[in-house]
């Protein structure tokens, strides 16, 4: 699918309204084919952004875990270093 959608389930701090907004722009426009709809698409491509990001609120709401949240930092730090190792330096 799309590699830039991140996990949003289980950090400490939450996932915020703003990752979740952007984890679903991101989905619409992958799944519509627009990076930019025109302004004949622009309000249902706004309202699926809309729709997508409350199904994932109350999806992140819902789930259940007995593992510690991760931590944002050390997560960005892994990836940071796995993409070093992929790409070099």
């Amino acid at each position: 699918m799309c590699r830039n959608i991140k996990t949003l389930f289980n950090f400490e701090p939450a996932t915020t309204d703003g990752e979740i907004r952007e984890a679903s722009l991101q989905f619409v426009r992958k799944v519509s084919g627009f990076g930019k709809p025109s302004r004949a698409n622009e309000a249902a491509f706004n309202l699926a952004v809309v729709d997508v990001a409350a199904a994932v609120r109350n999806l992140l709401d819902s789930l259940v875990t007995g593992s510690e949240p991760r931590n944002r930092e050390i997560e960005a730090a892994r990836a940071r270093a796995r993409a070093a190792k992929r790409f070099g330096a």
